[in-house]
């Protein structure tokens, strides 16, 4: 699996919250294995809308959608409980 470049908008987010280095850690993770339980990979509700989560940290989660089997987007990275 692969995740796409990220936008620079959504690096400025992760620098000013000083989560670059664990989202980096993540990506590998989910590159590795998109289900990887420590990542809490969940489809998002809609479901129609085919967003996707997974898990930065206890906070923020990484919002993002399938280009195609091997390819996903990070749209958004956000406070979970915001």
């Amino acid at each position: 699996m692969i995740i796409l470049p990220l936008d620079s908008e959504l690096v400025g987010y992760l620098q000013k919250r000083k989560l670059l280095k664990k989202f980096e850690k993540q990506k590998i993770r989910f590159e590795e294995n998109p289900f990887y339980p420590g990542l809490n990979t969940e489809l998002l509700e809609p479901r129609g809308l085919k967003l996707w989560s997974f898990r930065i940290d206890r906070k923020y989660r990484a919002i993002f959608f399938f280009l195609n089997s091997s390819t996903v987007e990070v749209v958004d990275v956000n406070n979970h409980y915001d």
